[in-house]
């Protein structure tokens, strides 16, 4: 019996082989991936295209070697061409990915997360519905130029986790993304990996540019996402990460993000 897993890696090896990218002559090429019945992860891999990875419903997390993305409505994961990464989605998962040919659009040359507005998302879902190796029209041609300008033109959210290949670091990172809810402190941490405070405390701001408050408080959002994205309830939330009540999270996103889980997600 072929695995859910193997069947959601199937359809996207069926998926991405219809695209053709080698031979299209488009700048960028779009297309639409339902995961509802298959809980799929897409291991290291790249490809010299540039992708942008919308989440039309559920959530798709994103690794590369120096952070982790989760996509949130009305914003898209940006991976340059070249960059090796691996993504994982919910069950409930349904995606848009664009492709964009090297040195079509002005992007940034860094992984990120890109706001994306209601018409670059109907763009690349109306683009999605077009043939890739049909014969170029000139008003795709047109929609495809215009939406690489929009979409260049979208500024960068800062809703990633860094990430470190440092050892230490990466053990506290591995610990923290199994268990959210462990409260223990950096003296606690410290301990853990046979450091010293002080020592600990700079390595953490050397490899990820965060204090390690700053930096658990955003991976906390960032996992908060990823379930509330796939169905997850505030209360479910909120007790899987270890805080005292439904409101103290609230409180936690709406400084993160500016409004609360129910109106982030309802917009």
């Amino acid at each position: 019996m072929i695995s859910k897993l193997g069947q959601s890696a199937n359809l996207l090896r069926s998926c991405f082989d219809d695209i053709d990218l080698e031979r299209s002559d488009r700048p960028a090429v779009a297309v639409r991936l339902d995961f509802s019945d298959y809980e799929a992860e897409v291991h290291q891999h790249q490809h010299k295209e540039g992708q942008l990875i919308l989440a039309l419903h559920g959530a798709v997390t994103c690794k590369t070697e120096n952070g982790l993305w989760i996509v949130p409505p009305d914003c898209g994961v940006w991976i340059p061409g070249g960059v090796s990464h691996s993504n994982q989605v919910t069950p409930n998962a349904r995606l848009s990915y664009l492709f964009v040919q090297p040195g079509a659009a002005t992007l940034p040359q860094h992984c990120c997360t890109l706001s994306v507005s209601p018409m670059i998302r109907e763009m690349i879902l109306r683009l999605a519905d077009v043939p890739a190796n049909s014969a170029q029209e000139d008003h795709v041609g047109r929609m495809v130029r215009v939406l690489l300008d929009e979409l260049a033109q979208m500024p960068i959210q800062g809703l990633d986790l860094p990430a470190s290949s440092h050892p230490k670091i990466a053990a506290i990172t591995a610990a923290l993304m199994a268990e959210p809810s462990d409260r223990r402190t950096l003296v606690d941490w410290a301990a853990h990996v046979a450091m010293s405070e002080r020592s600990l405390k700079r390595l953490m701001v050397q490899e990820t540019g965060l204090t390690f408050g700053r930096w658990r408080r955003q991976l906390h959002l960032v996992i908060a996402l990823r379930e509330l994205a796939s169905g997850a309830t505030v209360q479910r939330v909120s007790s899987d990460l270890g805080y005292e009540s439904p409101t103290a999270f609230i409180v936690m996103f709406k400084k993160a993000l500016g409004t609360t889980p129910t109106r982030y997600f309802a917009s």
